[in-house]
């Protein structure tokens, strides 16, 4: 294929080794180097330099290599496009989400991608908001699904859909017979909190800062998971999306608690990188997903 040789030049010149390059793209060290040779046979230059220990651009090497990475991005994306003509789209995408929405929004979602696009590789890391953002902008994530405010210069944010946060507290809770609960009802109560990073924990900190009230003992857990787990078995109470909790408050194991006054809603995202270069998989799955936000 034409795209082959600048494929193993810039595998090449990523791992700085023949060998390495050969292993990532299953050729031999020979037919690696006669791809090389044929390159600079063909632009009349050195590209790389050569040791026995390592493998470094020359000046033509260099210039190469960046227009070599956007001939191969076109290429991908032109061969993505062709595909669709046949009603095909492959490709890989690595998701992250935080645990709310990783968690209990989209699985749900994923298996109807997968179902029409059986063809694109899916790939689901969760961690908390704070984690997210980070492996998106390291590009270790194509996309990423955050709970909160996000303010990152580099990255692009789309609103996904708006998520209610409501309180919670265990069945034999004396809050959870009342049947509005004020701030004063809230003042040094126990709550079970999820880890600083957390979009949920934001949220919870910042109630807490605006109504002024105090806590008389937390305990901190690093996922919703736990913080339901323990509100149930009667360790305090805590704020968590509705989602979390749907079905415990239907079986009335957890009760929720009518904040007076208090509508408490946040809001979803999808970032990307602003510099990533967008794939047809990630562009249909975000489409996808944006048409059905709600859930059905």
């Amino acid at each position: 294929m034409i795209v082959d040789p600048l494929r193993v030049f810039v595998t090449v010149a990523e791992l700085s080794h023949f060998s390495k390059a050969g292993e990532a793209l299953n050729l031999s060290q020979p037919g690696v180097s006669l791809h090389i040779r044929n390159l600079e046979n063909e632009l009349g230059a050195k590209l790389l330099h050569r040791s026995s220990k390592q493998v470094r651009l020359t000046e033509a090497g260099s210039i190469l290599y960046k227009h070599a990475k956007q001939i191969l991005a076109h290429f991908d994306e032109a061969s993505q496009e062709i595909h669709m003509l046949q009603d095909e789209v492959t490709g890989s995408i690595h998701i992250g989400a935080s645990f709310t929405i990783g968690e209990y929004i989209l699985p749900a979602r994923l298996a109807d991608f997968a179902n029409q696009y059986p063809q694109v590789k899916l790939q689901v890391t969760i961690g908390n908001t704070e984690e997210i953002i980070g492996g998106v902008k390291s590009n270790e994530l194509d996309i990423g699904f955050i709970e909160g405010e996000v303010h990152e210069n580099d990255l692009n944010v789309t609103p996904y859909m708006k998520d209610e946060m409501i309180m919670v507290a265990p069945a034999t809770h004396p809050l959870s017979k009342a049947i509005s609960v004020e701030q004063s009802m809230l003042q040094d109560q126990v709550w079970v909190l999820r880890e600083h990073g957390s979009g949920t924990r934001a949220f919870s900190d910042h109630f807490l800062q605006e109504e002024d009230i105090s806590v008389k003992r937390s305990y901190v857990f690093n996922s919703s998971q736990g913080v339901k787990e323990a509100v149930a078995s009667g360790l305090g109470i805590a704020m968590l999306s509705r989602w979390i909790v749907r079905k415990e408050l239907e079986s009335g194991e957890i009760k929720e608690l009518p904040i007076r006054q208090h509508h408490l809603e946040r809001q979803f995202s999808i970032i990307r990188h602003q510099e990533c270069s967008s794939s047809l998989a990630t562009d249909v799955f975000i489409k996808k997903l944006l048409v059905f936000r709600k859930d059905k």
